[in-house]
């Protein structure tokens, strides 16, 4: 039991029994009495006004993922996003092969017969980086993804039918899709041969919105421009904003290093050593085979990396990753096609394979080829700190909103229709009781010595706009946080450990709510918001309301809005692109007042 949701309504309790009974003009709405108790329960409802606010830009660098691609949204229009990245050296001043180019230099002359000049050559260049996944894919933790499994709820189901249960073959280590891992003609219950772990994995994609079944196309460029770490304007105290207007192609891009189709797959490709016959006692084709995730994989340009990074071993420009980013400012990425994709850049790398040449001994002058990698990163994460290292940029060009739309945006009245749009889209910001802060409404309760017992905002969702649009992907949460101090309403620390980890915020709610398979309302529970501005005193401020891709990650980033102001707004929203529309509380359409935004209140009261 979570200790503070333990001691919280009694002492909540006690400090309002202290306070000063007055029922003045309190509107409530279903009161019950039982006879001869002390408490009556009761249920208030209350004005509630909404703004929306419309974002210019949003800062969009060292994000925890970015979108790459064109994102079709029928309510919003096109959103086009690329991304411009840094460049990240895995070890300064680099050796390649065994020696220096300073020790190669004067291999012909020196006294070791080991060193000569290894010649590095580049075989191929190759840029990964691996597509997301569902993080919450598998519930009973049976290593086959829900998407899959026969019973996700089950892990003694037997997806594939061949007699051995789900988790009974992860821990074999044969396949759960497969009856027959290994392709011998004999069931995996009953054969007792098949080696573990030798088949290639299938697993549940995130975040790709989009046709999966054809290829895209995916063009790498080289950015000439430089990402500055620091900004100059703050005496490089302060990290390098970059925000989501900056547009880096075609006047900031030169070589094209990649320009093709890429397919989508959700099985990761095995890569299986080949025996050697030189080693009679060991069979190298039966060593765990490489595992390549699904993601993108494209060869890029062996003559650009020879000459930029080979043959500059030893140079000035590959002496720290300073002069490296000066010198090779990065690479930009673009998807010219409708489909969307999210991808974690620390997550991937260019890896450069080479062959360079090598005496086997001192007393035998052979030649022999031998083959090594060197690995550059886009951004990495520090993972003492969780800092980002490097920079990265995600640019957004949007399609101007519908005129019904734009024309509702900071308007400064009460809207009737709120429009939520992640990335550099909008958001909404939501006033309590009255415009002006509702100090007589507070004062009102405080002195009605009431209990509140649940306090929420319910936003219905305005499905007559969603289906006349089209084919709308709703987001699958409305976050809520508090414009002062762009913290979040809902109290982590009244959660346990797992709902928390599990993102299950139960204080606060704040899901879709679904029928027959579209969204009807978003429910947002704000009790202890509200005990913090009754109880606590506690300012009623203003909040506001986006859309999120994960309620658990409160920080927040810098945005442009009208007239050159500035605000925050969560990174999670940024990250976001699924939009939609809700109902405000001002001049609803005919017969969708029940529809209104509001803010209800269930409250007992001492008698």
């Amino acid at each position: 039991m979570n200790l503070l949701k333990g001691l919280r309504w009694p002492t909540l309790l006690a400090m309002l029994l202290l306070a000063v009974s007055c029922e003045e003009d309190i509107t409530t709405i279903g009161a019950g009495v039982v006879g001869g108790e002390p408490f009556t329960a009761n249920r208030a409802e209350y004005d509630v006004f909404a703004y929306n606010k419309k974002i210019e830009a949003v800062r969009t660098n060292k994000l925890p993922v970015y979108q790459i691609g064109n994102f079709n949204d029928p309510i919003y229009g096109k959103t086009e996003a690329s991304i411009t990245t840094q460049v990240q050296l895995s070890s300064a001043n680099p050796t390649f092969g065994n020696y220096t180019a300073s020790v190669e230099e004067t291999a012909d002359t020196d006294s070791s017969t080991m060193t000569i000049k290894e010649e590095e050559t580049v075989n191929e260049v190759t840029l990964f980086i691996p597509f997301l996944t569902n993080p919450k894919g598998d519930r009973d933790l049976d290593g086959v993804a829900d998407e899959y499994d026969a019973d996700p709820d089950d892990a003694n189901s037997d997806t594939d039918g061949d007699g051995l249960t789900d988790v009974q073959e992860q821990s074999l280590g044969t396949d759960p899709l497969n009856k027959d891992t290994d392709g011998d003609g004999t069931n995996d219950a009953e054969d007792a041969e098949t080696s573990p772990n030798r088949f290639p994995v299938k697993y549940d994609l995130d975040s790709i919105y989009g046709n999966r079944d054809i290829p895209f196309n995916f063009k790498v460029e080289r950015s000439t421009y430089f990402l500055r770490d620091l900004d100059p304007n703050s005496n490089f105290q302060e990290a390098q904003q970059y925000y989501s207007s900056q547009r880096f192609s075609p006047d900031f891009v030169s070589d094209v290093l990649f320009d093709g189709p890429v397919e989508i797959t959700n099985v990761e490709e095995l890569i299986f050593q080949e025996d050697d016959p030189e080693t009679e006692d060991v069979d190298e084709s039966e060593e765990a085979p490489t595992r390549l995730a699904p993601g993108i994989r494209v060869k890029l340009n062996n003559a650009f990396f020879q000459e930029n990074i080979l043959d500059k071993e030893g140079s000035s420009e590959l002496l720290s990753q300073a002069n490296f980013s000066e010198f090779f400012r990065g690479v930009h990425l673009s998807v010219p096609d409708d489909i969307l994709l999210l991808l974690d850049l620390t997550q991937g790398n260019i890896t450069i394979n080479y062959n360079y040449k090598s005496v086997t001994s001192s007393t035998d002058s052979t030649v022999i080829d031998n083959e090594r990698d060197f690995v550059l990163y886009f951004t990495r994460r520090d993972s003492s700190t969780g800092a980002t290292i490097g920079n990265a940029v995600n640019s957004f060009v949007n399609e101007a909103y519908p005129a019904e739309i734009e024309n509702s945006m900071d308007t400064g009245e009460n809207a009737s229709k709120i429009y939520l749009k992640g990335g550099a889209g909008s958001y909404a910001q939501i006033k309590l009781f009255d415009e002006s802060g509702g100090a007589e409404i507070i004062n009102q309760i405080k002195q009605g010595n009431w209990i509140i017992n649940e306090a929420n905002l319910v936003f219905y969702v305005d499905r007559s706009t969603l289906d006349a649009a089209g084919t709308q992907i709703e987001p699958s949460k409305l976050y809520l946080y508090k414009d002062n101090t762009n913290t979040s309403v809902y109290n982590q620390f009244l959660e346990t450990e797992q709902d928390f980890s599990d993102g299950n915020i139960t204080n606060y709610d704040g899901g879709l709510n679904e029928e027959n398979g579209k969204g009807q309302s978003y429910k947002v529970k704000i009790t202890n918001h509200i005990n913090d501005i009754i109880v606590r005193d506690s300012t009623n401020a203003t909040l506001n309301l986006t859309v999120t891709s994960d309620i658990r990650i409160t920080a927040t980033n810098k945005a442009m809005m009208a007239n050159g102001e500035e605000d925050n707004v969560p990174v999670m929203s940024t990250v976001n692109p699924l939009g939609t529309v809700l109902y405000g509380s001002n001049n609803l359409p005919s017969g969708m007042e029940d529809k209104k935004l509001k803010l209800e209140i269930f409250y007992t009261k001492a008698n």
